[in-house]
């Protein structure tokens, strides 16, 4: 659905005609730019809007079904690219991502949200308050956009880093019963950096374009050059980030290392006492053994003390082996 749509010259706000071709003929007159903005819209809602604005089929049909690699997309008469903003479940310890499409062009921009992540009338209602910033054109939009985004992802990988510290805890805390829960955090937790990266790690490239710090350093068309500045800022935190994600990817596969050593150790000690414990089996095992083969010849069956002699035997060396394996930490 169509969320808002304003005309914005000199950095002041005006309503916009409900007929989007009047609105952009209103706006290019006055040497402003119109911004309309959509939630999910519908096939015959973006339909009108793509023919108003001419834009490329491919870029809409990119941009109503959604499910996109962050990118950036240089058509005729428009600019496309593709956020992927991010929102982390404190309860779940769960990030999920949405996606904001934005279509830049002379004069106009247009937003289209997917999700109930990242909602831009936040975005809308700080450019409203810039109007220096504002004033700058369609591009100020792309440019708050991926500034509300990117610091986002900030926030988001403070969170994870909190919970990757709880994490630590738990696995060099010794709690074997916990040990399958832990393994199962540990994974879980490598899924929820895996669909941050999804969002952060393609963006760098859309982002030093923008910037003009690509091996290229060409124009982006429908940006102007005076708002490269702003995108080397965004694209500085958004270095940051993913940076954070790299060394957090590399520290949660530490952890699950440090974690599976540590169940190894577990078991090796459980088979060190499982060993010792039979090892003390055997020895009044062996000795009942020889005396139960009922052999005729035996000089210590005549001998009156020959079943303390025995018995007595049997307790020294288990005494012994006892003694030898309780100072070698087996039991």
């Amino acid at each position: 659905m169509i969320v808002d749509c304003a005309i914005y010259r000199e950095g002041q706000r005006s309503e916009g005609p409900l007929d989007f071709s009047d609105a952009l003929d209103e706006a290019r007159s006055a040497g402003g730019f119109v911004w309309i903005g959509l939630h999910e819209p519908s096939a015959d809602e973006f339909d009108l809007v793509a023919q108003e604005f001419g834009l490329h089929p491919l870029a809409v049909e990119d941009a109503l079904k959604a499910h996109q690699r962050p990118k950036l997309e240089v058509y005729d008469d428009s600019l496309f690219v593709v956020l992927k903003p991010v929102v982390y479940e404190p309860r779940s310890d769960t990030v999920s991502s949405g996606e904001i499409m934005i279509f830049l062009g002379d004069s106009f921009a247009v937003s289209v949200r997917h999700g109930e992540g990242s909602p831009l009338a936040l975005v809308r209602d700080r450019l409203e308050r810039e109007p220096g910033l504002l004033g700058e054109g369609a591009t100020s939009v792309l440019y708050a956009v991926a500034d509300a985004v990117v610091d986002h992802y900030l926030e988001v990988a403070t969170e994870l880093q909190t919970d990757l510290e709880e994490l630590e805890a738990e696995v060099f805390t010794p709690d074997d019963a916990g040990s399958r829960r832990t393994a199962s955090r540990i994974y879980g937790f490598k899924r929820q950096i895996l669909e941050f990266r999804r969002a952060t790690g393609p963006l760098a490239l859309p982002m030093a374009r923008l910037a003009g710090v690509d091996t290229y350093g060409g124009r982006v068309p429908f940006v102007e050059d005076r708002a490269r500045p702003f995108f080397r800022d965004v694209h500085d935190h958004l270095t940051r980030v993913n940076e954070s994600v790299e060394g957090l990817d590399r520290l949660v596969s530490d952890i699950l290392s440090a974690h599976l050593a540590q169940v190894g150790v577990g078991q090796n000690d459980d088979m060190r006492k499982i060993s010792a414990w039979a090892a003390l089996a055997v020895v009044p095992t062996m000795i009942a053994g020889i005396y139960g083969m009922n052999f005729e010849h035996m000089p210590e069956l005549g001998w009156k003390w020959s079943y303390p002699v025995v018995i007595g035997l049997t307790v020294v060396l288990e005494v012994l082996l006892y003694g030898t394996f309780k100072r070698r930490g087996w039991l």
